[in-house]
C-alpha cells in the first residue's frame, strides 16, 4: 500500500464526497525541486478533465486555509487510469484474479518487485502469484502497487 498521509486524507475525504467523488488514495511524493501532491478520484462513469478541475479548485482552498504541506508543491488530481494505484485492503479484494505490480520497502525472499496474479487479500497480506511461486507480502512492507492493464 502507498503510505497514504492520513491527516490529508482525513482533511480531504468529505470534501470529495460532497462532489460526488470517491477518494482512492493521495501520494505526496518530496523532492529537493519541491514536491507533488496527487489525489486519486474516481466515480460511477469514469472521471474527465472537469471533475478533475472541480476536485482541484475545492481542495486548493482547503490547502491555502489548512497548510499541511511545508515548502513548495504542485497538486495533481487524477483519475486512477488503467493501471489503477491501490491503496487499501478493500482496493486489492476488489481486484483479486487481476494482475498487480508491487514495490516493496524491504525485500520478501530476496524480492523488492513482483508482478503477478493477486491470488488473495487479508487483513495483514496478500498472495500474489508471481513466476508459478506464491508469495505472502505483508501490506506494511508494500511501497506501491498498481494494476498491470491488459489489453
Amino acid at each position: 500500500m502507498v503510505r497514504q498521509n492520513q491527516v490529508l486524507f482525513d482533511l480531504f475525504e468529505s470534501e470529495v464526497t460532497t462532489l460526488g467523488y470517491e477518494l482512492l488514495g493521495i501520494e505526496l511524493n518530496q523532492s529537493t525541486h519541491g514536491s507533488i501532491l496527487r489525489v486519486y478520484i474516481d466515480k460511477e462513469g469514469g472521471i474527465v478533465v472537469e471533475d478533475c478541475v472541480a476536485v482541484s479548485r475545492q481542495l486548493s482552498g482547503v490547502l491555502d486555509v489548512e497548510d499541511p504541506i511545508k515548502g513548495h508543491y504542485d497538486l495533481e488530481v487524477s483519475s486512477p487510469g488503467l493501471d489503477r494505484p491501490l491503496f487499501t485492503v478493500e482496493q486489492y479484494k476488489k481486484f483479486i484474479g487481476e494482475t498487480i505490480k508491487l514495490r516493496l520497502f524491504e525485500k520478501v525472499e530476496n524480492r523488492k518487485r513482483f508482478s503477478g496474479v493477486l491470488k488473495a487479500v487479508d487483513d495483514d497480506e496478500i498472495v500474489i502469484d508471481c513466476d508459478n511461486e506464491e508469495y505472502n507480502v505483508p501490506f506494511r512492507l508494500i511501497e506501491r502497487a498498481r494494476l498491470v492493464p491488459q489489453f
